[in-house]
């Protein structure tokens, strides 16, 4: 009996290393959005430079790359219920919802928040490549910069060949043997697998006692039809407040200025009072160590701590220091440019960093955790291909205006202005997302239908689960 008890406790271990495989492969394709944007803020120096573009022509250039995504992730909210696509859109849209699709309850947090661990690297890589090819003439610098992104391209079209079906995919496909298999691999136990495969067959529209190995199913369901209709025309108010919650931390994450910073750093750093191309380069390198390493502590505390804690801890942060790094940015404001004081330099950069770092440990992973997992298995692709389409318009959006939104408000001021969205975020937050951290599909659900009633569902699922339990001994 003991031994038998043993090899259950180590059984989690080596199938969480199948999903871990499978989520990696997956996420590496959000290095390519990663590198993107970090390779883009060196190289807009001295594109700049070199074309005498406006700030306006910059920006706008500098923004274009997400509305390019967006049209890959209305894609793949198609396309994911078909194959696996390359692209940045596809990335952000196909990576989380495959994630969160192989992984077990015990390390959803974990395994979904890979797409974000690897868009932080690429963004590291980005940044490293400016200050690597910098010092090469003008008129080749950026262009090496931008082009050698196109190396891992290739290699990742392989990488995403060998990545194994999701459950769902084959379910909707009528293939259970193969759905059944792959979820003995990526489950925590044997029980698991059958109620994640229940799961999925009851939203194929499969009958539960059903133990074939290849079914007919219905072609309407297998293709996701009437699915927008569910979504936006005559949802459920399960589905509605999932809708409103998924699309509102995707709005925030972006609409809280991250990309400002991620985009524009060398020109905040320029405007703080740091002057030479090379230091602002190796200050914006330094964002991306401090933002990478966030996101790789948050990752082990996703399904530790729970998803509500680290992203209200996240934006509670985030709105001091952008309140912080207004205040210092209005100071250098006030100052001539040969006159700026130290320590006011010395808080902007700071502030900088803290910022990144709070974003990194909750907002960041999050949105792609909590927008994939809350969602009924069958509006699932269609859902997080929405949501990433707003994220990715409001990425757009605050890219191809910042430097115009600067000039008009200050740079203090703009982000004085990001400081009092991030405070509604955090206020809304905390007032209409359910803690989800280690829920089944089913008890997810039971928390979503009121924007301001989950609580009181909340504890009366904890009260339900705790009497299933029984007493302690």
């Amino acid at each position: 009996m003991a031994d038998h008890h043993i090899t259950e406790a180590k059984k989690p271990a080596s199938h969480n290393k199948y999903a871990i495989s499978c989520t990696v492969l997956a996420s590496m394709t959000s290095i390519l959005m990663g590198y993107d944007i970090g390779v883009m803020s060196g190289a807009a120096l001295y594109i700049k430079e070199e074309l005498r573009i406006t700030d306006v022509q910059l920006e706008i250039m500098s923004g274009m790359i997400n509305l390019c995504a967006l049209v890959g992730s209305a894609m793949a909210g198609k396309t994911s219920d078909l194959v696996a696509g390359v692209g940045i859109g596809f990335a952000l849209v196909i990576a989380p919802v495959y994630a969160a699709e192989v992984a077990p309850s015990s390390s959803r947090g974990f395994l979904t928040s890979f797409p974000e661990v690897f868009i932080n690297l690429g963004i590291l890589l980005g940044y490293v490549s400016n200050v690597a090819f910098s010092k090469l003439p003008l008129h080749l610098g950026w262009r090496f910069m931008l082009g050698i992104g196109a190396i891992p391209s290739a290699f990742l079209a392989v990488v995403v060949v060998a990545m194994p079906e999701s459950p769902r995919w084959l379910v909707m496909q009528g293939r259970l043997g193969e759905a059944k298999r792959v979820l003995g691999k990526t489950s925590d136990s044997p029980q698991e697998a059958d109620q994640r495969l229940a799961d999925i067959k009851d939203a194929a529209g499969i009958a539960s006692e059903c133990q074939d190995d290849v079914v007919k199913v219905n072609a309407h369901r297998s293709h996701g039809e009437g699915v927008w209709r569910e979504l936006l025309i005559s949802p459920t108010p399960t589905v509605r407040h999932v809708l409103i919650a998924v699309l509102s931390i995707n709005f925030f994450q972006q609409a809280s200025g991250i990309d400002a910073v991620v985009l524009y750093s060398p020109r905040i750093f320029e405007t703080a009072g740091i002057k030479t191309a090379e230091q602002k380069l190796l200050a914006t390198v330094a964002v991306g160590v401090v933002k990478t390493l966030a996101i790789l502590v948050a990752t082990f505390f996703l399904d530790k701590v729970g998803r509500r804690p680290l992203l209200l801890s996240s934006h509670g942060g985030m709105v001091v220091s952008l309140l912080l790094l207004a205040s210092g940015l209005t100071v250098v404001d006030h100052h001539m440019k040969d006159n700026v004081p130290q320590w006011a330099i010395v808080v902007c950069v700071a502030t900088v960093l803290f910022y990144v770092a709070f974003f990194s440990i909750g907002s960041g992973p999050i949105v792609w955790v909590y927008g994939t997992e809350v969602w009924p298995l069958r509006l699932r692709a269609q859902g997080a291909s929405l949501a990433v389409a707003l994220n990715r318009v409001t990425s757009g959006i605050i890219g191809m205006t910042f430097l115009s939104l600067a000039h008009a408000l200050t740079t203090g001021g703009a982000f004085f202005l990001f400081a009092g969205i991030t405070t509604f975020s955090f206020i809304l937050y905390y007032l209409i997302l359910p803690e989800t951290l280690g829920k089944s599909l089913e008890e997810t659900a039971s928390l979503f239908g009121s924007l301001t009633g989950w609580k009181a569902a909340a504890k009366e699922l904890e009260m339900k689960n705790k009497a299933e339990k029984g007493p302690q001994v």
